[in-house]
């Protein structure tokens, strides 16, 4: 048995939904390893659960696995805006929405994050960025102003497989976005962090002010 076997052993289970996303997405859809998937999952829905978001923004949807994930700790009046760049997953993720619970409560936007971020609410409680790894250091600009005082941000895929400290790595652009990113968030002072070792390294920054 392996350490992550281990690990999805001892924690809760995916939904039957979930379970089916996981599947479909591994069998249909490019770079499937690029959804949450159950551990990962469940932690961002326990986060969610803590914080209790009215207002929660995801950047990079995918197939929808982590939007139904975060949507589990919205309040009964809150909103999920998810914006996914790849237009041709679009069928497939309001097929996942329709099927949950949450859909009245997700709302999709397909184009590019740094065009729509600006239209976005300004009482933002929770952010996931898990779009663009070259472009997490304008999303975090871009999204800053747009969460409220003591809201967090979440960033996915932050240690990138350890490619962010293998000097293999050094001229791959996404690897060099990630460790801009990072580094820019070690020195930012409005926001408290941690990175936690998670699947592929996964940031927890809590907005000061």
């Amino acid at each position: 048995m392996t350490l992550n076997e281990y690990i999805e052993q001892h924690s809760s289970l995916e939904s039957e939904l979930l379970q089916t996303i996981n599947h479909d997405t591994n069998l249909h859809v490019l770079n499937a390893h690029m959804l949450s998937g159950q551990v990962q999952g469940r932690l961002l829905a326990l986060l969610s659960k803590m914080i209790q978001p009215k207002r929660i923004v995801e950047l990079g949807t995918f197939t929808g696995y982590s939007a139904l994930c975060l949507a589990e700790g919205l309040t009964s009046d809150g909103q999920l805006i998810t914006i996914e760049h790849n237009d041709e997953l679009e069928d497939m993720i309001r097929h996942n929405f329709h099927a949950s619970a949450y859909e009245q409560q997700i709302s999709l936007m397909i184009g590019d994050c740094k065009e729509l971020i600006p239209t976005l609410p300004n009482d933002i409680d929770l952010v996931f960025m898990d779009a663009d790894k070259r472009e997490y250091c304008t999303y975090l600009d871009l999204i800053y102003t747009h969460v409220r005082a003591g809201g967090w941000v979440l960033a996915d895929n932050t240690l990138w497989d350890r490619h962010v400290i293998d000097p293999a790595y050094d001229k791959d652009a996404q690897t060099l976005g990630l460790r801009a990113f990072n580094d820019q968030v070690a020195q930012d002072e409005r926001f408290e962090k941690v990175i936690l070792p998670i699947r592929d390294g996964l940031t927890i920054m809590r907005k000061i002010g």
